[in-house]
């Protein structure tokens, strides 16, 4: 392979002018979005997206040295997201937004700008990860979109944010209760009942499947959860991979639990799936591995 071609390796934590400019990325974003290269652009190709994702992101095992180098590009908001299209994106261009927005987020650089300029595709962007989020079962990306939702769930500052993840967490998940439990609540605060009792009158019939989806999903993940967790063996190794994801996945646990606008109702939810307590019974708690989970639980 050509020098020019080749990817380097830096023994630092981050890459080198040199590395830079010789790297497949820099090569890429040449041709396709970098600004200093505009007039010369060639046409949106979704296979260039979903080349990187398999090769710079999936292949290496979402690295942040790589994650690190699209970055720098300005690859999600040159490239991602202007051509992101509702019902004709790919996964890989969904989870390649995913896992750019993620690293804004670790780099404390502004995260939501790109959306904020051009909101018209977030909502079915925003979907699209809600339905990989239960339907995937790649355990890095699970755990990709977790770290998403909760950087979501904590930017209710952010009015497109908080528009698609209210949602989420209002009165209406309680849909997922079970009925002697909805009922008890309702006479421990008969007001909810009531207000209750309004949501459902004003659901349009037409829009009752996606939104009994919608108020179900916090409770599907749970369960998904739950059943990730119980899965792991009392003996034998247990990939770094599910150790991480179910870290993460405490961590979205916990935010929803300390944040005003998304507890009050969430709480209730999640009683109700016994999920602390089923933490406290996995054989997670009794492995090495899972001293870190223990500390986030």
């Amino acid at each position: 392979m050509a020098a020019q071609d080749q990817t380097y390796k830096s023994k630092g934590p981050a890459p080198t002018v040199d590395q830079i400019n010789a790297d497949r990325v820099t090569q890429l974003a040449n041709l396709y979005w970098a600004p200093h290269t505009a007039q010369d652009h060639a046409p949106f190709d979704k296979s260039v997206v979903d080349g990187i994702y398999l090769g710079e992101i999936c292949g290496s095992k979402f690295s942040i040295r790589r994650t690190m180098m699209l970055e720098f590009s300005q690859y999600m908001e040159n490239y991602l997201w202007p051509n992101y299209k509702t019902g004709e994106a790919t996964h890989a261009h969904m989870m390649s937004i995913v896992v750019m927005l993620n690293e804004k987020f670790r780099e404390r650089v502004p995260a939501w700008e790109a959306f904020k300029k051009h909101p018209d595709h977030f909502s079915g962007f925003f979907q699209q990860v809600l339905e990989a989020s239960l339907s995937t079962t790649n355990v890095k990306e699970k755990t990709s979109l977790i770290v998403f939702l909760n950087h979501s769930f904590n930017s209710m500052e952010v009015e497109l944010v908080r528009e698609q993840v209210k949602r989420l967490v209002s009165l209406s998940m309680w849909i997922s209760l079970q009925e002697g439990r909805r009922e008890y609540e309702f006479k421990k605060c008969p007001k909810w009942r009531k207000f209750w009792i309004k949501i459902n009158k004003r659901d349009a019939p037409e829009q009752k499947i996606k939104l009994e989806w919608e108020r179900k999903f916090l409770h599907r993940l749970m369960l998904q959860f739950i059943e990730i967790l119980e899965e792991i063996p009392e003996q034998g190794d247990i990939s770094p991979e599910t150790i991480q994801y179910c870290e993460r996945f405490l961590e979205l646990m916990i935010d929803l639990e300390a944040l005003l606008p998304t507890r009050r109702f969430f709480n209730t939810v999640m009683d109700d799936c016994h999920l602390v307590v089923r933490c406290y019974l996995s054989p997670l708690v009794k492995k090495e591995e899972g001293n870190l989970f223990v500390q986030v639980r």
